[in-house]
């Protein structure tokens, strides 16, 4: 039995490197750039008219959405329910330390590009989805793989691989995550948290979409008011600090001391390494998760609804990621020699107290039910497109549910490794997809932004 774990983990180590090697982070940061290229810098040039756009939107009374599909606003809540998880707390400690304090830099580029890349994905998901029997809107990578590139099995592949990631990344590792802060802080038993957890999420997965949708727009303002009070008072009192901490970001990204015969350029190596592949990470940018969520939203317009994909990825990386950043480097523990989690509430605790643990431990358990609900809309989706039946997506959910036990009762040592391996091979189908469909965005684009160039036939459709 040991052999086999060995095997498994030596294998899974060489899809690791792959997936997450130099070359995939190369491929989709130019995904990015030649996107940024096509569409003349569209998340920079048309950032205002995005942020107008969406969060703007939420100060004017919304309209229900028509049945068959939810809200723009809860569709985005689902979208940043996925996104938003462990990782804006776990991820970037682990990219401060692994590739210094320049990582956060390079978090931030691929958050620049990675904002169009996504933009992309959600235009893609809105333009080629369709309606199920339930009338409901579905729609996604596999959708726009079988439909714009006419290559099923591509899509069918896209859709196994995020059915597996929804049970690594999207459930045990979130619900193992609850069950280790709330052990660890309010000394509470793994296997009743477990089924605690279960309980909820079941319950949130049996009603569909649309409460999927009610849920996550109530659960992720809250969590994210939450955690970004938190960060801008740690950081407000550490205000003598700030400088210092950018300083210490833009130093080590740019590090270009000739130390050790080229060891400066394995440290900028490295920064750029773990700032772009947690940046990937955190904001899911590449991966085709999202567009599935984005694909139920009652809107007529992609470009519109692909704004919130620029959002997306801005509220995930660029503000929550950078105030977790700022937490670490002010409180100067970033080298202590912690990381993790353990790295995130030394930080706090430092300028808050020990409470502060208290804090970090309760907005870790909304990120992670946020995430498992989020990525059971996901597998759910792809389930039904593969079996296209009830009976397969009742199975899924009672599977799903019974693997948050799982998580919060097992080691998950090996299944980190593995979901995050799932998690970077999903993106392959997706870059070739959105690569290859990147005339129907620009297209796109163009027409919204300039509708004099928009074919008759299309305004009368």
């Amino acid at each position: 039995m040991s052999k086999l774990v060995e095997l498994v983990e030596r294998g899974n180590e060489l899809v690791n490197q792959f997936v997450w090697g130099p070359v995939m982070l190369a491929v989709l940061l130019g995904l990015g750039v030649y996107l940024s290229i096509r569409t003349g810098f569209f998340q920079l040039t048309k950032f205002h008219l995005a942020m107008k756009t969406t969060i703007g939107s939420l100060f004017h009374k919304q309209k229900k959405a028509k049945k068959g599909g939810i809200t723009p606003f809860q569709a985005v809540s689902t979208a940043l329910a996925g996104t938003l998880g462990t990782g804006n707390i776990v991820g970037v400690s682990t990219a401060i330390v692994s590739g210094g304090p320049g990582a956060v830099f390079w978090m931030w580029v691929s958050a620049f590009f990675g904002m169009i890349t996504k933009y992309a994905e959600v235009v893609l998901a809105i333009k080629f989805r369709r309606k199920n029997r339930k009338g409901e809107y579905v729609g996604g990578p596999m959708y726009y793989i079988e439909e714009g590139l006419h290559c099923k099995p591509l899509a069918m592949v896209f859709a196994f691989l995020c059915i597996c990631a929804s049970f690594g990344i999207g459930n045990m590792t979130q619900s193992n995550s609850v069950s280790e802060a709330l052990g660890s802080t309010f000394h509470l038993n793994k296997l009743l948290v477990g089924i605690t957890l279960a309980v909820f999420v079941g319950m949130v997965m049996l009603g569909g979409v649309k409460r999927i949708g009610k849920i996550t727009e109530r659960v992720v303002p809250f969590m994210g008011i939450f955690y970004t009070l938190f960060a801008v008072l740690v950081v407000f009192l550490n205000r003598d600090q700030l400088g210092e901490a950018f300083g210490l970001i833009f130093k080590y990204a740019f590090n270009v001391k000739a130390a050790a015969g080229g060891g400066a350029g394995y440290l900028i190596s490295t920064a750029m390494r773990y700032g772009v592949s947690r940046g990937v990470f955190s904001n899911e940018a590449g991966l085709g998760s999202a567009p599935i969520a984005h694909a139920a939203a009652d809107t007529e317009s992609p470009v519109k609804q692909g704004m919130w994909g620029i959002f997306e990825v801005f509220f995930d990386t660029i503000v929550m990621c950078t105030l977790t950043t700022l937490v670490i480097l002010t409180s100067g523990l970033w080298d202590c020699g912690a990381t993790g989690a353990t790295l995130t509430l030394a930080a706090f605790a430092k300028t808050l107290g020990l409470g502060a643990s208290n804090i970090v431990s309760i907005s870790m358990i909304f990120f992670a039910f946020a995430t498992i609900i989020g990525w059971a809309y996901y597998g759910e989706k792809c389930i039904e497109y593969l079996f296209g039946t009830q009976r397969a997506v009742k199975t899924y959910r009672i599977v799903y549910v019974l693997f948050v036990v799982v998580g919060a009762t097992t080691n998950l040592g090996l299944i980190w490794s593995i979901s995050d391996s799932l998690n970077g091979m999903m993106a392959i189908p997706n870059i070739i997809a959105v690569t290859a469909l990147s005339s129907v965005v620009i297209r796109e684009t163009k027409e919204y932004c300039h509708p004099q160039f928009k074919k008759p036939t299309d305004i009368m459709h």
